[in-house]
């Protein structure tokens, strides 16, 4: 092993970060391996803004999306690699920087990776393919249509002459990019609807996988923020001489949102900052608990709302209907709980900022450090790193302005990282929700009213005093219902609310579809059927219903003391249904089985499709069975796992998912299967016990 110490400046480590290819500056310094890269890398070719070929034949596929765990560097590269026709085993990938040329909006939220990328990913490697043939024919002297493009090759038809894509990268560089490409047809597919090696497993396997919370950079420092414990409260005063004689402490500045506190490492900065003393404006939320926050969007809920949907006449089929059902549903908070904490790497100098982070958002990134910094956009850089877990939460940028504030105030650069309690205390919270349900139905016990009443901070932006992410899921029902109306009020109560995995729905779901379960009980109808009449002109919505009850067993009868419940929900592009098979045991509630029938459209990568229906799954029971944030004296009660608690390996069901062939669009499927398992798991609940479930998480009082 070399053991010789090296040492460079900052320059040259920007330098053979970005090398030449103006890739991604990974967050680690080592000097041997950025020498051996500099000696052996090869020369690049860019064919476009995501495909560079190297004379080694290999294919960098430049990445404008976020890898949370989600699959997408995997399922990216099948959708460039399906019309690029290259050698999957030569395929590279690095995350790119900021850039007009991938879209005025940067980012990965709303499951809209694939959805967005389907088309301009697949024209992007169908066009750099067309030029390498183009360069190939040239060579050759031929006519393009005499050549092929096959594994990382062009073929020439007539001869069965070779041309690797390498040797031919430099002169394809150099043509001009085709206005028009010819894409597939689907019958053409190997890699698209193939479930192939994920590219992301090795490196996160063997260490190499670069998280926001490894980046390093020469000669930074390590810095933690003291926060006003009350939303919306601020520095009164603070007196840093104990904080500075903590060991290792460097500094201490005031910046925006407190006090960070900067040292030679993370310790000693958490350190400094339990010595720091200071006092907090708590502000005007210093009186806020969960029961004032209820009690606000109580009283807003008894009064008409802004109309999200009106359909007929709802009020007067209500007033004439032969019955008439009316339920309260509620949700508390929610902490997103990433199991990477927020952070983030920034250096501002007065020429430019580098900033290295796991963000969502890379455009939102960018804006808020140009901000801070008052730089160029084109002197700031994003350099995106992956993401250790997201759900929403890491499409804010607040950890990102704290670390550029606090590099700017101290001259170089420093690592910002969150403590486990910062981060759930300090969240953008999935928003409290309050509903008031009524529904009509006829003598023969079908609906013919549904009103509902809404009471939901808004997140997601006003129209007409309406926020569509606070009503989602209850104004685009698709029950075959002839008299609708959605009412909705926007309550500030100064809690920060954000998007959060399957952002409305998650809330909305579990009212609407427990809300059928109600209506459908009260008609006396199966709850499956009842659905299946009311979505019969919806056959997306009707083919996963029918598959879930059939891979389910529906009509079949279930073990001594299990029960099931089901729902159904069309969210982020895709249509689930979910069936959960539960017990009620003395008090205790046991999720045995979740089988879930998807359609998300055109399938890219089959097994991570099957992974996020799980994944979603375990976070939505986490939701339903343990989580909630509450307020009291404007402070977040809980802090960490063992207050704020995450379902445990052995309390996971078994899982089944069946995937609905499908030629449409590609769907969403990150966020697809949260919602819906909630309410198929309370509307079992209410088959075992009697009892519905209106208000999460299930307590064991709501079980006896």
């Amino acid at each position: 092993m070399n053991t010789t110490t090296q040492k460079i400046d900052r320059r040259s480590f920007l330098k053979a970060g970005v090398a030449s290819t103006g890739g991604l500056l990974l967050g680690f310094y080592l000097p041997d391996r950025i020498k051996l890269a500099a000696q052996t890398v090869a020369t690049d070719a860019k064919l476009n803004a995501f495909v560079h070929i190297g004379s080694d034949d290999s294919v960098t596929l430049f990445l404008h999306k976020s890898e949370m765990g989600q699959g997408v560097v995997t399922s990216l590269s099948q959708l460039l690699g399906e019309e690029l026709e290259c050698d999957w085993k030569k395929i590279r990938t690095q995350f790119a920087g900021v850039d007009m040329a991938y879209g005025p909006l940067q980012g990965t939220f709303g499951s809209m990776s694939i959805r967005t990328s389907w088309d301009p990913l697949r024209k992007a490697g169908a066009s750099a393919r067309e030029m390498l043939v183009q360069a190939a024919a040239q060579k050759w002297g031929v006519d393009p249509s005499q050549c092929h493009a096959q594994n990382n090759e062009v073929v020439n038809t007539a001869t069965s002459a070779r041309l690797s894509y390498g040797s031919l990268a430099d002169a394809a560089a150099k043509l001009p990019v085709p206005a028009k490409v010819t894409l597939k047809d689907p019958k053409q597919f190997h890699l698209i609807g193939t479930s192939p090696k994920r590219l992301d497993t090795p490196s996160k396997v063997n260490g190499q996988a670069v998280f926001g919370i490894d980046a390093k950079v020469p000669g930074m420092l390590y810095a933690v923020v003291a926060r006003c414990p009350v939303f919306g409260g601020k520095v009164a005063s603070f007196d840093a001489a104990k904080a500075k004689a903590v060991p290792g402490v460097k500094q201490v500045v005031q910046i925006s949102r407190g006090v960070a506190v900067v040292a030679d490492n993370t310790w000693s900065a958490m350190e400094g900052r339990r010595a720091l003393q200071i006092q907090f404006d708590e502000g005007p939320n210093a009186d806020a608990s969960s029961a004032s926050i209820r009690k606000t969007f109580m009283d807003m809920a008894e009064k008409p709302g802004a109309v999200a949907r009106t359909q007929g006449d709802a009020a007067a089929a209500l007033a004439g209907a032969t019955k008439k059902i009316e339920a309260v549903y509620e949700v508390p908070y929610l902490s997103h709980a990433p199991m990477e904490p927020m952070n983030c790497a920034a250096d501002v100098r007065a020429d430019g900022c580098d900033v290295w982070t796991s963000t969502q958002i890379q455009t939102s990134a960018h804006g808020t450090a140009v901000k801070i910094t008052g730089l160029p956009p084109q002197k700031v850089k994003i350099h995106t790193l992956y993401l250790g877990g997201g759900f929403g939460r890491r499409g804010g940028d607040d950890f990102v302005g704290e670390a550029v504030e606090i590099s700017k105030a101290i001259g170089g650069p420093v690592k910002l990282t969150w403590s486990r309690e910062d981060d759930m205390q300090h969240d953008l919270y999935r928003p409290a929700s309050y509903a008031r349900f009524a529904g009509g139905l006829d003598a023969e016990g079908w609906p013919v009213a549904w009103t509902t009443r809404i009471a939901c901070p808004p997140f997601g932006g006003m129209r007409n005093g309406v926020d569509f992410t606070g009503v989602q899921g209850v104004s685009d029902i698709q029950y075959a219902i002839p008299n609708i109306q959605i009412e909705y009020h926007a309550p500030q109560v100064g809690i920060p609310v954000t998007y959060w995995r399957s952002v409305g729905y998650s809330q909305n779901c579990f009212f609407t579809e427990s809300f059928v379960d109600e209506l459908a009980a009260a008609g006396g109808k199966d709850p499956f059927e009842f659905r299946r009449s009311l979505l019969a002109k919806s056959p997306r919505y009707l083919a996963v219903l029918e598959l879930v009850a059939d891979k389910a067993g529906w009509s079949k009868p279930l073990p001594s003391g299990r029960f099931r419940g089901i729902a159904v929900v069309n969210n982020i592009g895709s249509f689930n249904a979910q069936v959960a098979e539960v017990s009620v045991t003395k008090g205790k509630l046991r999720v045995h089985r979740v089988v879930c029938a998807v359609d998300c459209g055109q399938v890219i990568n089959p097994a991570i499709v099957e992974q996020q229906i799980q994944s979603g799954i375990v976070y939505g029971l986490s939701a339903a069975l343990k989580d909630a944030i509450t307020i009291d004296r404007g402070r977040v009660q809980q802090s960490n796992f063992h207050e704020y608690d995450v379902l445990r390996i052995d309390e996971m069901p078994v899982v089944e998912v069946h995937i609905v062939p499908s030629q449409n669009p590609p769907g969403g499927i990150g966020e697809a299967s949260t919602p819906s398992v909630v309410p198929a798991v309370t509307n079992a609940v209410f088959a075992a016990t009697g009892k519905r479930i209106r208000k999460l998480p299930i307590r064991p009082e709501d079980l006896a």
